[in-house]
């Protein structure tokens, strides 16, 4: 145990046996590691994560173990003096020792957490410098939607898309020989795998059968950003346009829907907080369906997305029957104008609606997300912004959650360029003092979504300046040297026609 007192496996014990739904695995001849690179509240919090756990535990000759990043600086620096290696949740084992240690990723700013994963298990950071006995390790996630080339220095195979079904294809290659080389060449052949040191194009993403869906949470635990509750999901993908999001209408088939009998039916007896989960739940067309049939059996219920365009007096009313105090919107843009270049297509008139609809359903707060930034972004539309807000105000007490716009691959503003640092932060400040004593302000930094643009819009070479920036001591001027040294290609151009970014 590290001399500070930081002890991970008394932490995974009573993480363990708090969890609701666990089931201890039982050896097999198959052994796999799912890793996390971030901490056990962020990972559980995951339904990506939590299915495919589901998928691998339900075989009989596969023993699946759990691994996180510890909770905090202090405990990864603990194990790294202690030079203790990182191990797996139920069985304890060095996560080195797995023959395949498969990684969920979501978002760009966890490659800091995926070399300090890497680091503590004892594991080369770099594929290249893995030889016989090291694991394999396999990436899969959310980022594989957009962009998650960085990562491929630090990848033996990267599974592009929805896993659901992939990961069967993952066992197969483990299984299929005991050599390095065998089980890489096992998983070149499996579709939606990319395998960087080939150097091949990766491969579209793959989409799950229909019929496999919902996916739905094996376990529930208090310790995590969404404290018992189980998550299930209503729908996969978006049938929305918006042109800055990778899960638009033309990813993966678009929206594809959960019945409510089938949602209903899945939820445990015990469970008392249910999480709908989908890029745009309420969207729907049942969805107060499923809401009235959650809320009625006295259960409370939480939503991934709310779009004001789809409120109604019905909608907000079971939303607070089912616990919400606080009603969440996304408008996206400053103003009208923009949302309509994004193709957002909400207006003023929605989201006065929502704060009115909230409002008479005894709600406290109405909660608003947008980015700063957008291509052709100007001060009347910062204007525009604190003007409206203000009436919001007006209706019911607002917080404001505000992240600068970074463009991702695969998404119409591919491309688009990221406003300097100290334009956004000149935009915050007049949004700051425009709303000071009226609305509560909460920005994320535009410095570190500089740093989430680079590696959104970069390649091998920014996931290794990353890897240098995180080992060099993690700050933001770290990253930015790093960068410096591996300029991403110039953006393509955007123009504006007939009111929209092409």
């Amino acid at each position: 145990m590290p001399k500070d007192g930081f002890d991970q496996r008394e932490v995974a014990k009573r993480r363990l046996a708090g969890e609701r739904g666990f089931v201890a695995p039982t050896d097999a001849p198959t052994r796999i590691c799912l890793g996390y690179p971030s901490p056990y509240a962020v990972a559980m919090s995951s339904l990506g994560f939590q299915t495919i756990f589901r998928e691998l535990g339900a075989r009989d000759d596969v023993l699946v173990d759990r691994a996180f990043l510890p909770d905090d600086r202090a405990a990864i620096d603990a194990l790294k003096a202690a030079r203790e290696p990182l191990v797996s949740y139920a069985t304890l084992r060095r996560v080195a020792d797995f023959p395949i240690v498969a990684l969920s990723f979501a978002y760009e700013l966890e490659i800091g957490g995926l070399i300090d994963f890497l680091t503590l298990s004892g594991i080369p950071v770099l594929s290249t410098d893995r030889r016989k006995g090291d694991p394999i390790v396999v990436i899969g996630g959310p980022i594989t939607f957009s962009n998650p080339i960085p990562l491929s220095p630090f990848a033996d195979a990267i599974v592009f898309g929805e896993a659901d079904q992939a990961i069967h294809g993952v066992v197969a290659a483990a299984q299929s020989g005991e050599s390095r080389n065998a089980k890489l060449g096992a998983l070149a052949r499996v579709p939606g795998v990319f395998i960087p040191a080939r150097g091949l194009v990766p491969p579209p993403c793959l989409a799950a059968d229909d019929a496999r869906l919902p996916a739905f949470a094996s376990i529930v635990t208090d310790e995590t950003e969404l404290a018992g509750m189980f998550l299930i999901e209503a729908e996969r993908g978006c049938h929305r346009g918006c042109t800055y999001c990778v899960m638009r209408r033309s990813t993966n088939g678009g929206m594809r829907l959960v019945a409510p009998e089938r949602i209903l039916g899945l939820i445990p007896c015990d469970a008392r907080r249910v999480g709908l989960v989908g890029a745009a739940v309420s969207d729907h067309p049942r969805i107060c369906d499923i809401l009235r049939g959650v809320v009625d059996a006295g259960r409370e219920v939480s939503l991934s997305s709310l779009r004001a365009d789809r409120l109604n007096a019905e909608f907000v009313g079971l939303l607070a029957k089912g616990g919400h105090k606080t009603l969440t919107v996304a408008s996206d843009a400053a103003s009208e104008r923009l949302r309509e270049t994004i193709q957002r297509k909400i207006h003023e008139r929605h989201l006065i609606r929502a704060a009115t609809l909230a409002r008479d359903a005894k709600m406290t707060r109405l909660k608003t997300y947008m980015m700063v930034g957008l291509p052709g972004e100007t001060h009347d539309d910062i204007d525009e912004l604190v003007r409206f807000t203000r009436e919001l105000a007006k209706i019911l007490p607002v917080a404001m959650g505000i992240a600068p716009f970074v463009a991702k691959r695969n998404t119409p503003l591919d491309g688009a360029p990221f406003e300097a640092i100290d334009a956004i932060e000149e935009k915050l400040a007049t949004i700051r003092r425009g709303l000071a004593g009226i609305a509560e302000v909460r920005p994320t930094s535009a410095r570190w979504a500089y740093v989430e643009y680079r590696l959104a819009q970069g390649g091998p070479e920014a996931g290794l300046a990353a890897m240098r920036a995180h080992q060099a001591g993690g700050s933001f001027a770290a990253y930015r040297s790093a960068f410096d040294e591996n300029s991403i290609a110039a953006p393509r151009p955007l123009r504006v026609v007939g009111g929209r970014l092409e």
